[in-house]
């Protein structure tokens, strides 16, 4: 697969990992309002996700999924849905659980393994689009859960993507909370548990859970991990939960066209931690020598965001390398049925070694949310 013909030239202002991340996502960006339908996503266990939809007319779908305290209003989500709208692909913006305007809808936290939430609205995308192809972009915390759903649960046969994009993936959890520990890293560790410091109060405020859950003020995303995020997902604790939601170890076993998109200074989830990981044939890898973490402004390319151009670069390389916009989806498993294989009658499939607590997530309905 050939790389974009341009690599990512920072202007002399923001040059460093530390000013591509911060620039990359304080710089103001256009973006347009795109029509959207605003649905609910009803799944068994009482939660809802709240999707964006933009119908467009090409037989390409493009499903977004945010990162961390993101939502489907983030600044990269709305320039994605921009761009992908304005190529005439219909576009699935994904808020995860509580998240964006999402809140108040879950009691229950996303997070790094939400694999079958992933694939439930994957699905869901299939059954509104059968005849279509469809692609998952995941950024950041979504990249890992993306790479998961495509290697590691490849087993479930959980509903996936015909192609997939994952941009600075945390490949390693246990290396990454300890790099955002340290130096100027902190502040983006303090951000971050900050950020889920309120969400817990929201919850509490919503009547989403049983009692406060107090967070330190200046807890390290690590501890937050080990106090709420482990054991409220089902985990024994926050080492099992880094060890079960490691992507390096499950590149291998993908089966989809995917390309991995990262850079070699990002802050706390550099490229290197994907040294000595094998990849299946079907993973293109792009290091991109900076770019810090979902930052990569760039002279040379509309509005400095080489990222965007790189986006739209693989988006058109994955679809010309495969035949799908004449013959539909590549997607093999015949029913629509947005139940995991694991949750159907029958199933006598095992866990392969890792919790099987992603493998609950069961879609009760899809239906238009209230007025906004």
């Amino acid at each position: 697969m050939k790389r974009p013909p341009h690599a990512c030239d920072p202007p002399l202002w923001a040059r460093g990992a530390h000013l591509q991340t911060l620039l990359g996502h304080f710089l103001p960006s256009e973006a347009a309002n795109l029509p959207w339908e605003h649905l609910n996503l009803k799944l068994a266990d009482g939660d809802a996700l709240r999707i964006l939809l933009a119908r467009g007319s090409s037989a390409v779908v493009i499903h977004l999924f945010h990162g961390l305290s993101g939502s489907a209003e983030a600044d990269y989500m709305r320039r994605a849905s921009t761009l992908f709208a304005s190529q005439g692909h219909t576009v699935l913006a994904i808020n995860h659980r509580g998240a964006g305007e999402g809140r108040g809808l879950a009691a229950k936290p996303y997070h790094m393994g939400s694999t079958a939430d992933m694939a439930a609205m994957l699905q869901v995308g299939r059954g509104l689009f059968p005849q279509h192809t469809h692609v998952a972009i995941g950024f950041s915390l979504s990249a890992t859960v993306l790479l998961l759903l495509l290697g590691r649960d490849v087993r479930m046969d959980f509903a996936q993507p015909d192609l997939a994009i994952a941009v600075n993936p945390t490949a390693d959890l246990d290396k990454a909370s300890l790099r955002l520990a340290r130096g100027f890293n902190r502040s983006y560790d303090l951000r971050f548990v900050s950020l889920l410091r309120k969400h817990l109060r929201e919850l509490w405020e919503f009547g989403l859970l049983e009692q406060p859950i107090p967070i330190p003020r200046l807890a390290t995303l690590r501890e937050f991990d080990e106090l709420y995020t482990a054991k409220a997902a089902g985990f024994r604790d926050r080492r099992d939960y880094y060890a079960q939601c490691a992507c390096g170890p499950c590149l291998r076993t993908i089966q989809i066209p995917t390309v991995i998109l990262t850079a070699a200074d990002d802050p706390f989830a550099p490229a290197e931690d994907l040294d000595g990981a094998e990849l299946s044939p079907a993973v293109h890898l792009h290091v991109e020598a900076t770019g810090g973490h979902m930052g990569y402004l760039g002279r040379g390319v509309p509005g400095l965001r080489w990222l965007d151009y790189a986006l739209d670069h693989y988006l058109r390389e994955l679809l010309d390398a495969v035949p799908t916009q004449s013959g539909g989806s590549l997607w093999t498993t015949s029913s629509l049925d947005p139940t995991p294989r694991s949750e159907q009658a029958g199933y006598q499939g095992s866990h392969g070694g890792f919790h099987p607590q992603d493998a609950r997530t069961e879609v009760h309905g899809l239906e238009a949310a209230p007025d906004q």
